[in-house]
């Protein structure tokens, strides 16, 4: 399933989410595997995501990714 991390689209369903990739050619390996409820949101806030729940809340898993990849790195060639 793909993820759009706007902050504004929800997910339709119950996802897990392992990893993470953006339009402009990052990945990002998260620590943990995060379940990602129906109505939840995806946003990138400065060097972060950020997981907006349905019910508002704000879940920001600080230091529980890594960059996997770029655009320009070796994984891409």
């Amino acid at each position: 399933m793909r993820l759009i991390a706007d902050g504004a689209t929800p997910t339709s369903r119950l996802v897990l989410v392992k990893d993470l990739e953006t339009d402009d050619g990052y990945a990002f390996e998260l620590a943990s595997p995060l379940f990602l409820d129906t109505g939840d949101r995806i946003d990138f806030e400065g060097e972060g995501f950020v997981v907006v729940r349905a019910n508002g809340e704000r879940l920001s898993p600080a230091d529980d990714w890594s960059t996997h990849c770029g655009p320009g790195s070796l994984c891409y060639q």
